[in-house]
């Protein structure tokens, strides 16, 4: 495939919707032609399961159903958006990927990198990402920064013990696939972290000084 795909993952509140901002604002500066998605969702069918996934009413969800919904959702992305833009020579932008899975539902849901690799081949075929970007925050300081969790999220509502799992998961991954996965420190000011985040994407080949 011609094109560049890079996800940015972490737990709630570290800033990745504002760090998504500032990348489009700076893509769109520099002429690249990208897609920005999000998981779950990007498709119509795929929002559809993300209403089904976060919806309070659904607190008796299983780790594996919520697992296998989260891949159902990610196995449309694949094929009916992220493919065809990467076939096309685009760069494509991703709110969260298969390392969400490996750190909500593999860690912290205690399902195992197992269950959860087969899950995510299955969903993605040969597509994965190019780099990711971790926005590293331990997750009492994310909340605190992002002032609580959701009411209407039931994955911002669970416990401080389950978003704590879900930050090793993360680390976890880190580890694992360090030529994939940069760590980025996300604690100071929000351009700080974006220029961060800039100079890794041009390290790592993806975007031209």
């Amino acid at each position: 495939m011609k094109g560049k795909f890079i996800t940015f993952e972490g737990g709630e509140g570290v800033g990745k919707t504002t760090q998504l901002r500032m990348i489009r604002e700076y893509l769109d500066q520099k002429g690249v032609d990208a897609v920005f998605l999000r998981e779950p969702g990007g498709n119509a069918i795929s929002e559809k399961i993300r209403a089904v996934i976060l919806d309070r009413a659904n607190d008796a969800m299983t780790g594996m159903c919520e697992a296998m919904l989260y891949s159902a959702a990610r196995a449309q992305l694949c094929e009916e958006v992220i493919r065809p833009a990467l076939e096309e020579g685009k760069l494509v932008v991703c709110d969260r990927f298969i390392d969400s899975t490996f750190a909500y539902q593999g860690v912290a849901r205690g399902l195992g990198s197992e269950k959860i690799d087969t899950l995510n081949k299955l969903a993605c075929s040969d597509i994965m990402p190019d780099l990711t970007v971790f926005l590293d925050l331990e997750p009492t300081l994310a909340f605190e920064r992002k002032g609580g969790a959701d009411a209407d999220d039931r994955l911002e509502q669970e416990g401080m013990d389950f978003h704590i799992k879900v930050y090793e998961g993360y680390k976890l991954a880190c580890q694992i696939h360090g030529d994939r996965i940069v760590d980025i420190d996300c604690s100071s000011e929000a351009e700080v972290t974006h220029r961060k985040i800039v100079d890794a994407l041009i390290q790592r080949g993806i975007l031209d000084r």
